[in-house]
């Protein structure tokens, strides 16, 4: 191909991918295509995979976000579509790009008002999906048992330090007179 058809930047579905990148790489730029989903649409519209991006014609990037936009329409699976059965429409469909986490969004804030024990689990930060919580998934503040640090921080180079300040403090206090204790009465006498 001429370098007059090779194009530094193709756009795709409102993604900007770079001209030298390959084609599996460059759709899996696009969020929600996955290295199998670019693969079985380079198959299915039967474009070389290894060719670059740069070097697609505009029929084969329109061909492309077609397909990407209506994978049912070509005939994929549903189970290779990353939204099957939506709750709302009832219909299997292909998310893409800023759709993706609107939609888990939404998801998960229906969970919370429905008071389900899902929405329970989300609002408390905890594991949803039954996983072990025991001593996993542990972020956050410590559980049990204190981390780090000692009981006491002992001074470095003095080796007596409990001992010397256990002994400061009886010095602080006023002196006894000799003749007020028992043992220093004894003595004189």
């Amino acid at each position: 191909m001429s370098s007059q058809e090779y194009r530094h930047i193709v756009r795709i579905v409102g993604n900007d991918i770079p001209g030298e990148r390959k084609l599996i790489v460059g759709l899996t730029q696009i969020k929600g295509i996955g290295f199998n989903f670019a693969t079985a649409i380079s198959s299915t519209l039967k474009i070389n995979q290894n060719s670059n991006i740069g070097h697609l014609t505009e029929e084969n990037v329109q061909a492309i976000e077609k397909l990407i936009l209506n994978p049912i329409e070509a005939k994929f699976p549903l189970w290779f579509l990353n939204r099957q059965k939506d709750i709302e429409t009832g219909k299997d469909m292909h998310l893409l790009t800023s759709d993706i986490p609107f939609t888990l969004r939404n998801d998960i804030e229906r969970e919370r008002v429905t008071v389900s024990w899902r929405g329970y689990r989300h609002l408390s930060g905890l594991k949803v999906r039954g996983q072990r919580t025991r001593t996993s998934g542990r972020r956050g503040g410590a559980v049990g048992v204190a981390k780090g640090g000692l009981a006491a921080p002992v001074k470095k180079g003095s080796a007596g330090a409990p001992a010397a300040e256990a002994a400061a403090p009886a010095a602080d206090a006023p002196a006894a007179t000799p003749a007020a204790t028992p043992a220093a009465a004894e003595k004189k006498e």
